[in-house]
This record gives C-alpha cells, sequence and structure tokens, in this order.
C-alpha cells in the first residue's frame, strides 16, 4: 500500500481569526462548508489545489484558550524560494505570531504559530539531501544564490550530503519501485 498525504482536520475555538490567518496570511480558499451531522458544529474545508478538496479543515469546538497540543506542526512546501520572504513580511505583521527560520540542509523552512498556537512549517526544498535531523537558523534576508550557497557551506561537509536526485534514486531502488 502507498499512501499520500491529503489533509488535516483541526479543532479550533476562533473560527473567524483562524479562516482570516489561513486565508488571507497562508492562501487557503474555503472550498466547501456544513453542519457535521446533528452535533450543531460546521466543519469548513479549505484547500489551495484543484487536486484536493480539502488540505485543511477547521471545527469550531474549542472550548479552552490552551495551543492544541497534540500535533508539534503542520508542514507545507512551497514552490518558491521568493515566497518564504513574502510570508514572513505577512507574519510580522500579525501580533501574536512568532517565527523562526530554520534549515535542514535539505530545506529552507520558516517555522510559526497560527492564531491558536499550532505549529507551521511553509518550506522550499533545496537541491540537496542529507541525513536528519538536523537545523540551522538561516538569513531571511538572503537572496536565493546566497541561500544557497550557504547552504552548501553549512551542510556540505556532511557524510550523506548529496544532491537530492541522488539520494532518491536509492530510496526507489531500495522501495522496489523503479
Amino acid at each position: 500500500m502507498k499512501l499520500s498525504w491529503s489533509h488535516a482536520v483541526m479543532y479550533v475555538k476562533d473560527e473567524a481569526a483562524m479562516l482570516d490567518f489561513y486565508s488571507n496570511v497562508l492562501g487557503f480558499e474555503v472550498t466547501d462548508r456544513g453542519p457535521i451531522g446533528n452535533s450543531g458544529s460546521d466543519i469548513i474545508f479549505m484547500s489551495q489545489s484543484p487536486d484536493e478538496h480539502h488540505q485543511i479543515a477547521m471545527v469550531p469546538v474549542r472550548k479552552d484558550d490552551n495551543p492544541s497540543n497534540s500535533v508539534n506542526h503542520f508542514a507545507f512546501r512551497t514552490p518558491a524560494f521568493e515566497d518564504l520572504g513574502a510570508l514572513t513580511g505577512k507574519l510580522k505583521e500579525i501580533d501574536g505570531i512568532k517565527f523562526n527560520p530554520l534549515s535542514h540542509g535539505n530545506t529552507l523552512s520558516v517555522y510559526f504559530n497560527d492564531p491558536e498556537g499550532n505549529g507551521i512549517e511553509v518550506f522550499w526544498d533545496t537541491p540537496w539531501h542529507v541525513a536528519q535531523p538536523q537545523g540551522k537558523p538561516w538569513d531571511l534576508a538572503m537572496d536565493k544564490g546566497t541561500a544557497l550557497k550557504w547552504v552548501e557551506d553549512e551542510f556540505g561537509e556532511e557524510p550523506t550530503f548529496e544532491p537530492v536526485g541522488n539520494y532518491r534514486d536509492k530510496r526507489r531502488q531500495e522501495l522496489g519501485a523503479d
């Protein structure tokens, strides 16, 4: 059986704040919403992909003020390095949002929280693979070329540092998935 990621469902407290954040900051659109059986609660479906009815769903039933603590973070890949800078520009304007740029060698990531304290990572893939876990803070002011050189300088001496294509080819052979 081969699985692929589809979606996550969150219990939320402040529906309006969460919809605003996931729509206006992260660019998700509401694709559907409606009541869950006779529960009196709605579920709100959101996606950025025409191929996924929903990538995130929210059920506004949380009562406590504490951040959710059963998931560390949700991670989203972005296709463009420049998206990371644009995102952090938006995040800086929102009270209570803290962000942390961190590179794992194979990604340049920005970690942050949503309005209810759920962890989020938005990352851009570098052209390399390096064994995990690893993490080093990186400077969001770097342009793409400078950031890639920095990753190579910071992680290039790791024994597992290699082009990501080589790593994927090895994994395909290991999995018998040619």
